[in-house]
C-alpha cells in the first residue's frame, strides 16, 4: 500500500505516452512496409526518423522543463503526439505520413522529457521509472496481441499511440506549472554536475541501446529464416517474451536500491551479452525462445537501473533527459546496424559482435555506478563532503524537493547571502577569551 500511496502516478502516464513508440517500432515499422508503397529499407528510416525527432526534443528541452513548466510542456508534447500520430493513422500518402511521424515523434520526446526531468527529483527515482516500465511493458502487450485482429492498417500502431496521448492528457493537470523568470529559476539554471561521469553514461547508453535494437530488429527474421518457426509460433514468442519483461520489472521494483547500481548493471549487461549470442545463433526454435525470453526478462531490469542512475547525477533531472536522448538515438540506428552486420558477418556474426560491444560498454558503466551510485539522502540531511550541507545548496540553488545525491554526488554552486544585520562597533566585542578582572571594562585589548 504504500507503493501506491508514493508513486507519483501522473508521470508515470506521462512516462508511458512517451516510451509507447520505441516500444511498438517493430509493428509500426513492419505495417509501414505493408500497409504503404514503401520498402522494408524506407519503412526502417520512418521509424528512425520518428525516434531521432524524439531524441531532439530530449536534447533541446532538457534545461527547459522547470521554466516552462511540467504541466504546460507535457501539454504540449502530448497534444503533438496526438495530432502527429492521428494525422498518420488517418491517411495512406507517405509524406504525410512521415510529417505525421516525426511530428508525433517530438511529441513523445517532449513527454519523456517531462517524465524523465520530474521523477529524477522525486524521493524514490528507481520506483517511478520501474513503474513507468511496467505501465508501458503492459500497455504494449495489449497492443501486440490486440492490433492483429484488427486488421492489417497501418494506422493502427499510430493511432493506438494518439489515444494514449490523449487518455493521459487530463492527467497531467496534477503536474507543477512552469516558475517563469522568478529569481528561484534563475539561480537553478547552475551548471551540469557530473560532467565526466554524465557524458560516459550517455555515450555508454548509447552503444548499449544500439545493440539492443540491433538484435530487436532483425529478431523476426531470426526466428523465421534460421530457427524454422512459423508466423504463429514467432508471434507467441514474442507476447511471452513480452510477458516476461513485466515480470523482470516487477523484480527490479521488489529489489529495488538492495543491490545498488553496479551489480545489476554490470552483470545484467553481461548476462544480456549472452543471451543476445544464443537468439543470434539460434538454429531451433527452442534456442531461440529460450534465448529472446531470458533477453526481455533482463532488458527492463538493467534499463530500470541505468534510468535510476542517471537520475542519481542531478537532481533537476537534465542527465536523466540527456541519457534518455541518446539512448534513443541508439534505438533509432539499432535496426539498420543490425541489418548491416547481419547481412556483412551472417547472423551468428552479428550476435558475437554485439555481444562483445556490449562487455565492452559494461566496464565504464558499472564504473560510473560505482563512482556516483549510492543511496539517496532525504532533505534536511546535511552530511555532505567539501563542508556545505547537501540539503542546504539544494535548497539554495532552488532543487525540487526530493532526493538530494549522496556524498559528493551533488556539486551544487555555494550562493552567498547578505544578512542585513548591523556589524558590532566595537573591538572589545571580539576579544580574546578568557578570565578578566572583575572591575574591567570592555575594550580595546593591548596596542
Amino acid at each position: 500500500m504504500l507503493a501506491l500511496r508514493t508513486t507519483p502516478w501522473p508521470l508515470v502516464a506521462v512516462f508511458t505516452a512517451g516510451y509507447l513508440p520505441p516500444y511498438l517500432l517493430p509493428t509500426t515499422v513492419g505495417r509501414l512496409d505493408t500497409g504503404l508503397p514503401l520498402s522494408a529499407t524506407q519503412a526502417g528510416a520512418v521509424g528512425s526518423a520518428l525516434l531521432l525527432s524524439s531524441a531532439s526534443a530530449g536534447f533541446l528541452l532538457a534545461s527547459r522543463v522547470e521554466r516552462a513548466g511540467a504541466r504546460a510542456l507535457a501539454r504540449f508534447g502530448l497534444a503533438l503526439a496526438f495530432l502527429g500520430y492521428g494525422a498518420a493513422s488517418l491517411t495512406t500518402s507517405v509524406p504525410a505520413v512521415v510529417a505525421g511521424a516525426v511530428l508525433g515523434g517530438f511529441g513523445s520526446g517532449t513527454a519523456t522529457t517531462v517524465a524523465a526531468t520530474r521523477i529524477a527529483a522525486e524521493r524514490d527515482p528507481h520506483r517511478a521509472s520501474t513503474a513507468g516500465l511496467l505501465s508501458v511493458s503492459a500497455l504494449a502487450g495489449a497492443v501486440y496481441l490486440t492490433v492483429p485482429h484488427l486488421g492489417r492498417s497501418h494506422g493502427l500502431p499510430l493511432a493506438a499511440i494518439a489515444l494514449t496521448a490523449l487518455a493521459v492528457w487530463p492527467l497531467t493537470g496534477r503536474l507543477p506549472a512552469g516558475t517563469g523568470t522568478s529569481p528561484a529559476a534563475r539561480t537553478a539554471s547552475g551548471p551540469l554536475p557530473h560532467r565526466r561521469s554524465g557524458l560516459v553514461l550517455a555515450v555508454t547508453v548509447l552503444c548499449w541501446s544500439l545493440a539492443q535494437n540491433s538484435l530487436w530488429g532483425v529478431s523476426g527474421r531470426i526466428g523465421l529464416t534460421q530457427a524454422g518457426l512459423g508466423d504463429a509460433a514467432l508471434g507467441l514468442v514474442f507476447a511471452v517474451a513480452l510477458g516476461a519483461g513485466l515480470m523482470g520489472v516487477l523484480v527490479a521494483g521488489a529489489l529495488g536500491p538492495r543491490l545498488g547500481r553496479a551489480m545489476p548493471v554490470g552483470a545484467g549487461t553481461a548476462l544480456i551479452a549472452g543471451c543476445i549470442v544464443v537468439s543470434a545463433s539460434a538454429t531451433t526454435p527452442t534456442a531461440f525462445a529460450t534465448g529472446e525470453i531470458a533477453w526481455n526478462t533482463l532488458y527492463p531490469v538493467v534499463l530500470s537501473y541505468l534510468i535510476g542512475l542517471a537520475a542519481s547525477l542531478d537532481a533537476r533531472g537534465r542527465w536523466a533527459v540527456l541519457v534518455g536522448s541518446a539512448s534513443s538515438l541508439g534505438t533509432a540506428a539499432g535496426p539498420l546496424a543490425g541489418s548491416v552486420l547481419s547481412a556483412q558477418a551472417g547472423y551468428a556474426g552479428m550476435g558475437l559482435v554485439l555481444a562483445g560491444g556490449l562487455l565492452l560498454v559494461a566496464v565504464p558503466m558499472t564504473a560510473v555506478a560505482l563512482h556516483t551510485g549510492g543511496r539517496p539522502l532525504l532533505p534536511g540531511t546535511i552530511r555532505r563532503r567539501g563542508g556545505t550541507p547537501a540539503a542546504l545548496v539544494a535548497a539554495a540553488t532552488g532543487t525540487p524537493s526530493g532526493a538530494v545525491p549522496e556524498v559528493g554526488a551533488a556539486e551544487q554552486p555555494v550562493v552567498e547571502i547578505d544578512v542585513d544585520a548591523p556589524a558590532l562597533a566595537f573591538r572589545g566585542a571580539y576579544d580574546t577569551a578568557g578570565p578578566r578582572q572583575a572591575a574591567a571594562a570592555p575594550g580595546p585589548g593591548p596596542g
